[in-house]
């Protein structure tokens, strides 16, 4: 088994509503590992979540595939001009910087690989294809802080995100890093803080 085996196959809106029982048995391997030790109830929460997300405009799944197997996948969608993603954040940001479109930002939600292929390329492939003919100045994403996400860290930086601060999505929720990469110069430029 190689990288060169992998297929990688895109869906968007309602297509990628369609293909989440074709990778739910992954994200369940997945995310049975530490750290995020996930059980059966934190599995149907995410299937809640993604039966919202698939609604989302800008809805896009890549699925890696390797003999009709789905060994990693990533998902995500554009934020709303009314979105509380960056209210959370650990420090203040411009309001030019953090205002929102509807067009301007794009989230990555999930981006996880199998054990046994990673290490292989997988992860910034299905990055690749996720963002490809994106037509938005920046994406952002959320990981866990090291040590815990070390590896996903390392690869996002390399990859040319940034942080931005430390953010608690809700009440309970981890602790996570925010990540920026900017894709395009904004029409009116405000340095990231």
């Amino acid at each position: 088994m190689t990288s060169a085996d992998v297929t990688y196959e895109r869906y968007e809106g309602a297509m990628a509503a369609e293909r989440l029982d074709s990778f739910l048995p992954a994200y369940e391997e997945i995310y049975r590992e530490p750290p995020y030790s996930e059980g059966p109830s934190d599995i149907a929460q995410f299937i809640e979540h993604y039966v919202v997300h698939t609604r989302r405009p800008g809805m896009r799944l890549v699925l890696a595939t390797n003999a009709g197997e789905v060994i990693g996948f990533t998902y995500g969608f554009l934020l709303p001009s009314d979105t509380g993603w960056w209210t959370n954040l650990d420090r203040s940001l411009p309001e030019e910087w953090t205002r929102e479109t509807g067009a301007r930002t794009w989230a990555v939600i999930e981006l996880a690989v199998r054990k046994q292929w990673r290490r292989r390329g997988i992860a910034a492939a299905l990055h690749a294809a996720l963002l490809d003919e994106l037509k938005v100045e920046r994406v952002t994403l959320t990981v866990r802080p090291e040590p815990s996400a070390a590896p996903a860290q390392s690869a996002y930086q390399a990859w040319g995100y940034r942080s931005v601060g430390m953010v608690q999505p809700w009440e309970g929720a981890p602790v996570y890093t925010a990540m920026v990469l900017a894709l395009a110069k904004p029409a009116t430029e405000t340095a990231v803080p």
